[in-house]
């Protein structure tokens, strides 16, 4: 389905941000943006919970942005929060209310997808070029650093310093001392080792600085004469100069410096020099494009069919050298069941889901075949998968390591009601397909229950097939351990669940 207009809500460390977009053939033009300064980070306490506060503070900006997205599709917008939400131990619990004040589902990214997507906003803001680009976002809890050519990243980082952390940790009273500024430059040095190496290895031809603190230094540079354009190392040590000598926040008196921005700047500040110094870098553009952007255009692919997930999970199948024809037969009794159960194409992302599972089911063979299906389990709760947020890496991981074995480490996992469902189709499929040949199956057809599931099979099916009959005897008796029932009955004719 085609859609007119995109929303895309960033719920970053420092800022909410909504953006809404205009869709033209494959473009998006930005039609109007909301920007909330919650201080999400900020509200983190030392045992990393987001104080009550922040929370409510949170859902006021949330309840706002629900008004302007009324009437708004739910395929239409896209949700993902950011640091904050990564690291903060109550993030479920406020989820929870977050996306009732919203109406919309919140995904929480992981810090190289936070990357992948903020080199896409940027990439479509600037002029289409081969020449190598690196961009840096300095956000409220981390700072992402990406090389890429054209609209594609080659190399992505995230790492865990932003302008409100760092601003908290070193100049919590709003003092800016010498001796804090070097120690806040040490620890962004210190992080920016991990990357320095590799990075100028690579090499690039441009630098493009994103987000509000690279916006907010590059308009005080510019006001006050210390950078014609963008953002200079001598600009910074200018800058820094500034603030030393003011020696407080609330006596900082500069040209182009907005009010909201005073209490994270020396946090930014430290990280920018930082990673100029290090990086070796002269000059950078400032761009206004960021995160929200880049959601705006992954969405963008998803309406249109082009899905970054689907070329994730192509990608590792090649990688993990995945059996496919195996896959496919996995996939499609899987698909087939879930269609009985619910008689109608029933949730498209629980489908998605299902289909990912049977494509990636196997892939920790390429590790070892003895406990295969926990291998793959940990490849997909744990490695980077682009276009996927962390919650639907953990469904997805879930659903593999349920698909044999005992069915009690689903239970210990907090899942989802439908990841029942999903689990039930997933063991039956690969349980039916153990073959690995291409099967002729009778029809068959399944069906949801009160206590559990219920499984129709012709009457003579199991007479000639006993390790099948074993087999599904095991599986009911596996059901049965976590209180549910799968029953085994025959298939009549005139079954509305006929295959």
């Amino acid at each position: 389905m085609q859609y007119e207009t995109l929303a895309a809500v960033d719920l970053g460390s420092n800022s909410f941000h909504l953006q809404i977009g205009r869709v033209v053939d494959d473009q998006v033009y930005l039609l109007d943006g909301l920007r909330e300064p919650v201080r999400l980070g900020a509200g983190l306490t030392r045992d990393k919970r987001i104080d009550r506060a922040t929370q409510v503070r949170s859902l006021d900006a949330l309840r706002r942005f629900s008004d302007r997205l009324r009437g708004f599709p739910a395929e239409a917008v896209r949700v993902v929060g950011t640091n904050a939400l990564r690291v903060a131990k109550n993030s479920r619990q406020f989820l929870a209310e977050a996306k009732e004040a919203l109406g919309f589902p919140i995904e929480i990214i992981a810090g190289r997808e936070e990357a992948r997507l903020i080199y896409l906003g940027v990439a479509h803001s600037l002029p289409l070029s081969q020449e190598k680009r690196l961009v840096m976002d300095i956000g409220g809890g981390s700072t992402e650093f990406i090389i890429g050519i054209g609209v594609e990243p080659v190399l992505m980082d995230s790492l865990y310093m932003g302008c409100v952390s760092f601003s908290m940790k070193f100049f919590a009273d709003g003092r800016i001392e010498k001796s804090a500024f070097k120690q806040a430059e040490l620890a962004a040095r210190n992080e920016l080792q991990t990357i320095v190496k590799q990075y100028t290895r690579h090499g690039w031809v441009e630098v493009v600085a994103s987000s509000g603190t690279a916006r907010s230094i590059a308009a005080i540079l510019e006001a006050n004469g210390w950078s014609e354009h963008g953002i200079t190392a001598s600009g910074l040590d200018r800058l820094r100069s500034a603030l030393l000598k003011a020696g407080d926040v609330s006596r900082l008196d500069l040209s182009g410096l907005r009010e909201d921005r005073l209490p994270i700047l020396p946090g930014g500040l430290a990280i920018m020099c930082a990673a100029v110094d290090e990086l070796g870098i002269g000059h950078m553009n400032v761009t206004d494009a960021a995160l929200r952007q880049g959601v705006l255009y992954d969405l963008l692919g998803r309406v249109q069919k082009h899905d970054m997930r689907e070329v994730t999970v192509r990608h590792f199948m090649r990688r993990y050298h995945v059996d496919t024809a195996q896959a496919q037969r996995v996939a499609d009794l899987a698909q087939t069941l879930f269609r009985h159960l619910y008689l109608t194409e029933g949730d498209p992302h629980a489908q998605q889901t299902l289909a990912w599972g049977a494509a990636l089911h196997e892939i920790g063979i390429s590790i070892a075949h003895n406990g295969y299906h926990k291998h793959s389990a940990y490849i997909i709760g744990n490695a980077d998968m682009p276009g996927f947020s962390r919650m639907e890496q953990s469904q997805l991981a879930r659903l593999v390591l349920v698909h044999r074995g005992k069915l009690a480490k689903l239970q210990d996992l907090s899942p989802a009601p439908a990841d029942w469902d999903l689990a039930f189709c997933l063991r039956l499929a690969s349980l039916f397909c153990r073959s690995r040949t291409n099967l002729d199956l009778p029809r068959l057809g399944c069906e949801l229950t009160e206590s559990g599931f219920r499984l129709l099979l012709p009457p003579d099916f199991l007479e000639d097939r006993p390790l099948s009959a074993a087999a599904l005897a095991d599986e009911a008796d596996e059901w049965k351990s976590i209180g549910l029932r799968l029953e085994i009955k025959p298939l009549r004719d005139s079954s509305a669940k006929a295959a």
